[in-house]
């Protein structure tokens, strides 16, 4: 069979992008395709703009901190349309600098949706590709809970293009999005509750950093409410989104966002037709390769649900391109995978909880500390900074660093090195700190916490 392409990517997101062109590169015949925008999730409706806004409803507190210090400002003035434009024209300049990327690479870009007609062969539009070997990086989408009235909230894709902010907002959810959503309406002065089914955010972050947050989040003003279920919707006086909780409340917002998941985009396609088996939850089962159940069609990133974080799906990208084209077979290492919240306080961690810890290890040490950064010391703001290490207590190697506050994402990014390089408590101690910063005290925490139901250390 004489094959137009040697690979048929499918979704240019930041995974399948990054494998188009490392293919490309390594000397395949590549194309594309891709039905909405360049960059995917991330790039578009996800990270970067979350990120833009997070910074933008940061600085209300920065404007009020900087009276501490000596300066002084006019009445503060919001615009959001003026967010929404500069934000809009970042986009736009990351989707060219994509298909520009794409260009000079060599692969070919094809605008659609496109079709998986048999294990060699993709439609896009009327024509018809024969393929080598097929790629699926087709992320995943935000769902929405099957409650009546549920049309009526809009996902997180929406957020970022309202006409106008709501003077009340309810976020519905308990995880990264829901979190994030929540200190940028709180930060850009929008009356935000937080409602989420289970007792504590962040299902899946040690504990601690969990309980710290809430009440971190609870001081900046974000009403938090636990172990409560929104059961249905129904418009309002006015338009109002009027909320029936789970505990018999009705309460009336300007605003429903659900932050409730995101499932793998696999549906639609033909992989099904094709033979490709998906989970139970639609996501596609592929193997250490990323090779699906058909052997010539492969996946990777979102839809194959593993860590849905982007540069998790960039490096499972080039462990597949070097193993499938470039003849160094890789794997991908899911252990001690760094991830950031960019909520506010922000949180950063990396390696074990130390739930999972305790799980693992016979013995487990534990150090903590909880302070007032030095920046917020000539101000009235009580927010405080938290810090953990979790450690193996047979071998001293540092299993778990977790942190909540400023800049919590950039601290933690250099401890994940030390992770990955097996580095132990002693080499931290041994570790001078920067001073004065706050990631200096993950290098002078010398005091351990008493075991649980232990009256003290031995």
């Amino acid at each position: 069979m004489r094959f137009d392409y040697d690979l048929f990517v499918i979704g240019a997101g930041s995974g399948g992008v990054r494998a188009a062109r490392m293919a490309a590169g390594y000397g395949a015949r590549v194309a594309i395709a891709e039905e909405r925008f360049l960059g995917g999730t991330c790039v578009n409706v996800g990270c970067i703009p979350k990120k833009l806004f997070s910074y933008a409803a940061h600085f209300r507190e920065d404007f009020e901190d900087a009276k501490g210090f000596g300066w002084s400002a006019g009445p503060l003035r919001f615009d959001w349309a003026q967010l929404k434009e500069n934000k809009n024209r970042e986009i736009g300049r990351l989707n060219d600098v994509y298909e520009q990327l794409l260009a000079s690479s060599g692969v070919a870009l094809l605008r659609g949706r496109a079709r998986v007609l048999d294990p060699h062969r993709v439609r896009v539009g009327e024509r018809d590709y024969a393929v080598e070997h097929i790629l699926v990086a087709t992320g995943a989408r935000a769902v929405v809970p099957p409650i009546p009235g549920a049309e009526l909230g809009i996902t997180s894709d929406a957020a970022f293009f309202l006409e106008a902010l709501p003077k009340r907002a309810l976020v519905v959810g308990g995880g990264y999005i829901a979190v994030e959503f929540a200190s940028i309406f709180n930060g850009l002065g929008v009356e935000t509750t937080l409602a989420y089914r289970g007792p504590h955010l962040l299902r899946g972050f040690d504990d601690e950093v969990r309980q710290f947050l809430a009440g971190e989040m609870e001081k900046k003003g974000v009403r938090i409410l636990f172990n409560t279920r929104v059961l249905a919707l129904r418009t309002g006086a006015g338009g109002c989104r009027e909320v029936c909780f789970g505990d018999g409340r009705e309460e009336a917002f300007d605003l429903v966002m659900f932050a409730t998941g995101r499932a793998p985009s696999s549906r639609g396609f033909g992989l099904e037709e094709t033979g490709v088996k998906l989970a139970e939850n639609g996501a596609i089962v592929v193997d250490e390769a990323f090779r699906s159940s058909v052997p010539s069609i492969y996946a990777l990133g979102d839809v194959i649900d593993r860590l849905k974080l982007t540069p998790v799906a960039i490096h499972e990208a080039m462990a597949f391109a070097q193993t499938r084209f470039g003849g160094r077979p890789q794997r991908m290492d899911y252990e001690n995978v760094p991830t950031a919240v960019f909520c506010h306080p922000s949180v950063g961690a990396v390696g074990l909880t130390e739930a999972r810890a305790r799980e693992r290890c016979s013995r487990v040490h534990v150090y903590t500390t909880a302070f007032r950064p030095l920046k917020l010391t000539l101000t009235p703001r009580e927010e405080r900074t938290f810090m953990k290490l979790v450690v193996d207590g047979a071998t001293d190697r540092v299993l778990g660093v977790h942190m909540v506050g400023p800049e919590a994402g950039e601290v933690v990014q250099g401890f994940a090195v030390a992770l990955k390089g097996g580095a132990t408590k002693a080499q931290f101690d041994a570790t001078v700190g920067i001073h004065p910063t706050l990631a200096e005290e993950f290098v002078t925490m010398r005091e351990r916490k008493p075991e649980p139901g232990a009256v003290g250390l031995a």
